[in-house]
């Protein structure tokens, strides 16, 4: 998509047609320079100042907020045509709007990248992943968020016990208490509702905890 220097909006709303899609223009620092009537609505918000200026990623859910932000970076170094994610969560101050989302790079008549411009194309209704997920729950300490790393990623109880400088009776103590914490009967369950609840970021490897949710 190219957008000529007189097409240009900042600080503004964009204009927009009959359509649910919310539109955000971006600069190069993925900060928010622009978004239509749309996305003021989704978010309950009046005024520009609420929305524009604000870096876009902080409003996407933690569980994927950096790999959306290297997909961004590399549509501003051409690196890749377009981004596309499904079942995105945005993160306003009383809501949660989430959607498909398409991104594309914008560009001044000389072909140099300014920007980015996207679309997030909200899913009605409360099926999907990120239904119901609101801003994080710090419910985790540091111990916990390591325990989990080391419980998704294989590591049994004698690998977490000499990698965090435990005993094999702290470790499962630990797990244990996690267990009770999250309403689980075992390990793989455990694993299985910390990523459905969005503690983990989504495409890393070895898993990482996401911090927002770390107390």
């Amino acid at each position: 998509m190219r957008v000529s220097t007189s097409e240009r909006v900042t600080g503004e709303r964009l204009s927009s047609d009959s359509t649910s899609a919310c539109m955000l223009s971006l600069d190069r620092s993925l900060r928010i320079v622009a978004a239509n009537q749309e996305m003021f609505r989704r978010f309950h918000q009046t005024d520009t100042a609420s929305i524009c200026g604000s870096p876009f990623c902080t409003l996407v859910h933690p569980s994927i907020r950096t790999r959306l932000r290297n997909q961004l970076e590399r549509l501003l170094d051409g690196q890749q045509p377009r981004v596309y994610e499904r079942s995105v969560a945005l993160l306003g101050p009383d809501s949660t709007v989430w959607g498909d989302l398409m991104a594309t790079a914008t560009a001044r008549d000389a072909g140099r990248v300014e920007g980015v411009m996207a679309v997030l194309r909200p899913v009605e209704g409360d099926a999907g992943p990120m239904a119901g997920r609101g801003a994080p729950r710090k419910i985790l300490s540091d111990m916990d968020a390591r325990i989990l790393e080391g419980v998704a990623s294989g590591a049994s109880t004698v690998q977490l016990a000499s990698t965090l400088f435990l005993s094999r009776g702290g470790v499962e103590y630990h797990v244990t208490a996690l267990l009770r914490k999250m309403k689980v009967k075992n390990r793989p369950a455990l694993i299985s509702k910390a990523y459905s609840m969005g503690f983990f970021e989504l495409g890393s490897w070895p898993p990482q905890v996401v911090p927002d949710h770390v107390k």
